[in-house]
């Protein structure tokens, strides 16, 4: 991909008339845009891109996005989603009004950009000092919110929903292939926490009960793989590809250690061979 220096695109009209209308009083992601015309200029991200190729996806939204999704505790696949249906962070983010968005891979490719070119404070850093001088974002305890912090909230988020996804997606190929066998290890707790899609799921906001979740999601799959590894589990059950799938993903994002199931800090593999789907093999940050 490649980027040509430009300035800040104005709000198309028809956007900012229905967003006006729909917010009379604005919200967050709008009062962020109106704030963003003395920020930014084309300059601060030329060296993210080459000049030849692709034209990419602005990286002044893609910042945005980023903000925003720290803001409200949202993963990749839900800014994404974010992007394309709602109308004050179109308007946060110059886009007419049947802007389709983007894929949310995108995005992870951003924030490695960031990180290879050492850029995090560069494109970060000025919008999260505006958000903290209006108190949109606010330091909890030992809670920082340097661009590292919002990188690595970001990081954790998009994790947390890979590992719990590829538990749902297991479970239901289990019940499928063996109903009865799951039946007799199933949690029945499991029932609520994994029955709809993870990556809609909307993830606590405080940091505690981001690792009480945390937790307890590795303890879930923990328990389900000790179980399919049993001596009395059909083999076949632990050859599925669903569950071959849990069980590397798991690897990557916990480790066991002596006083039970343990978060790692980062994923144990690097970001081109990590898995962030059970559906889709494909490098995240």
């Amino acid at each position: 991909m490649s980027m040509q220096p430009r300035q800040l695109e104005a709000v198309p009209e028809t956007t900012s008339r229905t967003a006006r209308r729909a917010f009379p009083k604005g919200t967050l992601a709008m009062v962020l845009r109106d704030e963003l015309e003395s920020i930014y200029t084309d300059e601060m991200f030329v060296d993210l891109f080459p000049k030849r190729g692709r034209p990419a996806e602005a990286p002044w939204r893609l910042a945005v996005v980023t903000v925003l999704q720290t803001i409200e505790h949202l993963t990749d696949r839900q800014a994404a989603e974010a992007v394309r249906a709602r109308i004050d962070w179109k308007y946060a983010l110059s886009l007419p009004l049947d802007d389709e968005g983007f894929d949310f891979s995108i995005l992870s490719d951003f924030r490695q950009r960031l990180i290879d070119t050492h850029a995090e404070t560069l494109i970060l850093e000025p919008i999260l000092t505006v958000s903290r001088e209006r108190g949109w974002l606010k330091a909890g305890g030992k809670q920082r919110t340097d661009s590292t912090a919002v990188l690595a909230a970001v990081r954790a988020l998009n994790s947390l929903e890979s590992v719990g996804e590829s538990m749902r997606a297991a479970v239901n190929d289990l019940a499928k292939e063996k109903p009865e066998w799951l039946l007799s290890y199933l949690s029945p707790d499991w029932f609520d926490r994994y029955v709809h899609r993870f990556e809609m799921t909307r993830f606590p906001k405080q940091e505690s009960k981001q690792q009480a979740l945390r937790r307890q999601v590795g303890e879930d799959v923990a328990r389900l793989l000790d179980c399919v590894d049993l001596p009395e589990t059909p083999s076949a059950l632990g050859q599925l590809p669903s569950v071959t799938r849990l069980r590397q993903v798991f690897a990557q994002h916990y480790e066991r250690a002596q006083t039970g199931v343990r978060w790692r800090d980062g994923p144990a593999v690097s970001n081109e061979e990590r898995i962030v789907s059970p559906y889709v093999n494909r490098g995240s940050s």
